[in-house]
């Protein structure tokens, strides 16, 4: 009877790797009948168990359920059951053996055993999560905190942002993240190594806001990759840093850094910064474009392009006259001309300085939001109507109420 369900075991594997249903279905009434037979006739002993009794043991389908993908359609076309062992010791001990192979005298079958079927079982379906078939055209997913995180940057972060925040973060996790986390798998990282990491940055709010952010991603996309259960920072206690924004620059020290910079290369620098609210990385790609000061804009993410116009208004205008090129200087210089005349102020300021000035003439916050850069919204009216910013007709608009900036 053994050998008899071994073989029609043998067949159901062969016809479910095939794929002939019809054949499946015949062999599988047949197993089960032999099944029912067995259970009927065969009558266990002492002699039969230390022999080692080979039989099917049936899974149920909330078992079928805890198998990987890859295997449950298997054992559910072929009734369910697997081939297992019982073996003794002695007169009373007893131990199940569960076996399975891919393909018929497979050398390397999958094995599990257990003081009891239930044992086995668990055992069993935990072996099945090993042994996976990976697909060898696929990637490899790196295990290591540091293999993996240049894999996140590589393959996911570089497509969310922009090229320049790309670079800053990448810099910064090899800066003050990678000689830290050195070697560790993944799954050894616990979350009181994570928080004794983030704590060394207590004094640098700005700096341990980014690792947190970086170290939560990079976890996050491993869980979704299945190569962790669980994030470890979410049960790290932190303190959300809260950012300080830039402080409009009052109106006498506007003129008073006029004043001490006039007539000097420096004078240009300030008047287009402070009335185009430029970023400092769109200093680099800034030109003069018949009516407006041209500008990539640097917060464009997903390797996205776009350009911005800011329309040369009253205030800038008269700075601009026999003015040709714009060659801004580096950023770091200019910052340190304003703190020698302003020394509570940074570039930041200026920006800021700009977006309330235009609030102050009466302009749009929308519009405000064009020359800033800012993303609009999906169902704006202005990105509705004007769907190709190079047009005439749209920067003859942003022109227009460009030429309301004066005070």
């Amino acid at each position: 009877m053994n050998k008899q369900l071994i073989t029609l075991a043998s067949k159901l594997i062969l016809a479910s790797t095939s794929g002939d249903q019809m054949t499946v279905d015949t062999i599988s009434n047949e197993l089960s009948a032999a099944l029912t037979q067995k259970d009927k006739c065969e009558q266990n002993s002492p002699f039969d168990y230390y022999l080692g009794n080979v039989g099917f043991l049936k899974f149920t389908e909330k078992e079928i359920l805890k198998m990987p993908k890859t295997f449950r359609k298997t054992f559910r076309l072929q009734g369910k059951t697997v081939h297992y062992r019982e073996r003794t010791d002695g007169r009373y001990k007893k131990s199940y053996e569960l076996r399975y192979a891919k393909k018929p005298y497979d050398k390397h079958p999958i094995s599990a055993s257990g003081t009891t079927k239930e044992e086995a079982k668990a055992k069993f379906i935990e072996k099945l999560k090993n042994n996976i078939p990976q697909d060898n055209n696929a990637p490899a997913i790196p295990t290591t905190f540091n293999g993996f995180a240049i894999y996140w940057f590589e393959n996911f972060h570089k497509r969310k942002v922009a090229e320049q925040t790309y670079k800053k973060n990448l810099a910064t996790y090899k800066r003050d993240i990678q000689e830290e986390f050195k070697n560790l798998k993944l799954k050894d990282i616990l979350p009181v190594f994570v928080q004794t990491f983030l704590d060394k940055f207590s004094n640098k709010e700005r700096t341990k806001e980014t690792l947190h952010s970086l170290l939560n991603q990079i976890f996050d996309c491993a869980v979704k990759h299945g190569l962790i259960k669980l994030n470890p920072i979410n049960m790290c206690f932190y303190k959300k840093h809260e950012r300080e924004h830039g402080t409009a620059i009052s109106k006498t020290d506007e003129i008073k850094l006029f004043q001490t910079y006039k007539g000097t290369e420096f004078e240009i620098d300030f008047a287009i910064i402070l009335y185009t609210g430029l970023r400092p990385c769109e200093y680099k790609t800034a030109t003069l474009c018949d009516k407006f000061i041209k500008s990539k804009n640097c917060k464009r993410k997903g390797g996205k392009i776009e350009y911005k116009h800011i329309p040369i208004s009253p205030m800038l205008k008269p700075y601009l006259c026999g003015v040709a090129e714009i060659k801004l200087h580096h950023y770091a210089t200019i910052d340190k001309r304003l703190k020698m005349v302003l020394p509570k102020h940074t570039l930041k300021d200026m920006r800021t300085t700009f977006q309330t000035r235009l609030d102050e003439c009466e302009i749009p916050d929308k519009i405000i939001g064009l020359f800033m850069g800012n993303t609009i919204g999906k169902g704006d009216r202005i990105k509705e109507t004007y769907t190709d910013i190079n047009s005439k007709e749209y920067q003859e608009y942003l022109y227009k109420w460009g030429q309301r900036f004066k005070y």
